[in-house]
């Protein structure tokens, strides 16, 4: 995607020196466009942890490329039996950062398994770097075609409402920047924009760190495609109006049997969307199915982070970033990050492969090599 007119991903090696990764924080976002130079994987580890990047499919390249610096750093040492040792205690380090998002465990067990075929450090070197960047571009381009299947949802809309403006609800961030480019749940939406298609977006806030205000309506901003920002408790209300036509939104952890796993938030639309007779997509690259867990309200770790999320909030003012509290200082809060969408609320599922039905025999039809 473009940002002032010039193309970036999410994250990328430094083109001078390909032992440095460079990354958007995402932490100044809206308001300051920053590019973070990350050099170890202990600093990978924090920029994922502490959200400079966020959102599936980037946690999942970011991971791949922390595993990368950790060759890097492994292949001081001259045996490669201590490179793998070295990498197998920092996969334990980078899966422990982000537990909900699955996408993290499956990059790094995919460097793992490719890194363990070198035959000296500096061959896994090599073959980490390769892995990184195969994740990085598989993401980009599953993402672009997810795009392409969804597109044709808004436009058979579009074909029902004679001109009129397709209005798709999402929440969170499922696009461009939680990915390595093109987004999830956006991809569909950009898709149908450059088409010429009247698209409108509704962006739901997204408290507490308000994800959607902040870097949704961003990026929608920065590719023109018309959007407007709601509260999260408004969506209900649109939706009883006739004013969503659809829902799209992304996941970090979606089941083989269609239960969904995204931001705090999602299950409360999806249950509006159903009372309401509005379709509910989720938008998803294969990497975020998890192949082993079939009961998503029982088996998927929600992340609980800091009260303080909760309790205060931050943003611009006079030239600078600042934080307020918006709660009483003794007051005790809770920040669960995600909740569960059971299979039954959605409506399909938008994969690269096309679009299936959010239970187990119609994913693995779309995905056969998973077949029990």
């Amino acid at each position: 995607m473009k940002v002032g007119g010039q193309h970036f991903r999410t994250i990328w090696l430094k083109p001078d020196d390909e032992a440095v990764v460079q990354l958007i924080d995402q932490r100044f976002l809206p308001h300051r466009f920053v590019i973070e130079e990350v050099r170890t994987v202990e600093q990978m580890a924090t920029a994922i942890r502490e959200m400079h990047v966020r959102g599936a499919g980037l946690i999942g390249a970011s991971a791949g490329y922390g595993m990368y610096l950790a060759a890097i750093e492994a292949a001081a040492r001259p045996e490669a039996a201590e490179v793998d040792e070295r990498l197998t205690h920092v996969a334990a380090q980078l899966k422990a950062t982000r537990p909900t998002a699955v996408n993290l465990s499956w990059a790094v067990e995919r460097q793992l398994k490719n890194t363990a075929d070198g035959k000296n450090a500096t061959e896994k070197v090599a073959l980490a770097l390769r892995t990184a960047r195969s994740i990085a571009d598989e993401d980009a381009e599953h993402c672009r075609m997810i795009g392409q299947h969804g597109l044709e949802l808004i436009r058979k809309i579009a074909g029902k409402k004679a001109g009129k403006r397709v209005n798709v609800l999402t929440h969170c961030n499922a696009g461009w920047l939680a990915f390595v480019d093109y987004g999830s749940a956006t991809a569909p939406i950009y898709a149908a924009h450059d088409s010429g298609l009247p698209v409108h977006v509704w962006v739901a806030e997204t408290r507490p760190r308000n994800q959607g205000s902040k870097l949704t309506a961003w990026e929608l901003g920065e590719h023109k495609v018309p959007h407007t920002i709601i509260a999260d408790s408004a969506s209900g209300h649109l939706m009883q109006r006739g004013a969503v036509d659809l829902v799209i939104v992304g996941t970090d952890r979606t089941t083989f049997t269609g239960d969904v796993a995204n931001k705090i938030g999602t299950y409360l639309k999806a249950l509006a969307a159903k009372d309401n007779d509005v379709p509910f997509y989720v938008a998803l690259p294969s990497s975020s199915f998890d192949w082993r867990l079939r009961d998503g309200l029982k088996e998927i770790p929600i992340e609980e982070r800091s009260a303080e999320e909760v309790k205060q909030a931050d943003g611009w003012f006079e030239g600078q970033q600042v934080e307020v509290r918006m709660a009483p200082e003794g007051s005790p809060a809770v920040n669960y990050g995600f909740d569960v969408t059971p299979a039954h609320l959605v409506t399909g599922l938008i994969t690269e492969r096309g679009v299936c039905e959010a239970n187990e025999k119609s994913i693995r039809t779309l995905f056969p090599e998973q077949a029990q």
